[in-house]
């Protein structure tokens, strides 16, 4: 008898840390459900990506920061999963879509700390709450937080206080979830070249050597060593691993 295949949400998989973890769970053999909030294109290219790869992907509109979507979106991926799959629930979520936010702590808004919340904390709290009647028992789920919950850059303390919160959510899921023999786990990555940010981390080379000089591996990381680690954080053979924050940032600042 065949094993089923096994079927992964991605928030925030239109780009950057997002493609390459669809990549690399399409390599090993899972299909991919991603999300995107504006760049339909973009979350298209990724599709075809994952097709040519002889897997099965569907891109659907989510803002993670509107948690009155959830339910609309929630209800999108039950049509996709009877659609395309033939099946009611899917085997792993990645709660990865995310936006930067950068202002010393004197001078953070009121405004600027509700977006990051609502983003970064609100929105994994309430979209994996919607999401949990469609996630298999035996399922994964893979929280993304940051390096900057370990050490600290002077003008990342909102963004780094909502990533806190998903590690400690990260705990009480796995918890909680438990009985139903979901695994959670965090994953923290370090300092990545994409555009996250502006693209500061890439494109700044001054920035980006200073951070190569405190890292253990001296270099900065990329996107697929965060995609990779991520699908391996996903595979069944890993399934005993929960409840654990995994940074992934190549040894910075040890």
């Amino acid at each position: 008898m065949s094993t089923p295949t096994r079927i992964v949400v991605i928030t925030g998989g239109s780009r950057g840390l997002g493609r390459s973890m669809a990549l690399h769970l399409a390599d090993r053999g899972t299909d991919v459900i991603l999300t995107y909030q504006r760049a339909a294109d973009r979350a298209a290219e990724v599709v075809a990506e994952i097709e040519a790869r002889g897997r099965a992907a569907v891109a659907l509109p989510l803002d993670a920061g509107d948690a009155g979507s959830f339910a609309g979106f929630a209800d999108a991926v039950r049509g996709e999963l009877a659609r395309r799959w033939h099946r009611t629930t899917f085997d792993g979520l990645v709660n990865n879509a995310g936006m930067a936010g950068y202002a010393p702590f004197a001078e953070t808004s009121e405004a600027q700390f509700d977006d990051l919340m609502r983003v970064h904390l609100k929105g994994p709290y309430f979209l994996t709450q919607r999401l949990l009647p469609l996630i298999a028992d035996g399922g994964s789920i893979v929280n993304i937080s940051t390096g900057l919950a370990r050490f600290s850059f002077p003008g990342s303390s909102a963004y780094a206080v909502m990533k806190g919160g998903v590690e400690v959510l990260t705990r009480y899921l796995a918890r909680e979830l438990g009985p139903r023999d979901i695994n959670v786990n965090t994953l923290a990555p370090g300092a990545i070249e994409t555009d996250f940010g502006g693209g500061h981390v890439r494109d700044d080379r001054a920035l980006n050597a200073q951070i190569a000089g405190s890292t253990a591996l001296g270099r900065v990381g990329l996107p697929d060593d965060i995609g990779g680690a991520v699908a391996l954080l996903l595979a069944p053979e890993n399934h005993w691993i929960t409840g654990q924050r995994i940074e992934a940032s190549g040894g910075m600042l040890l």
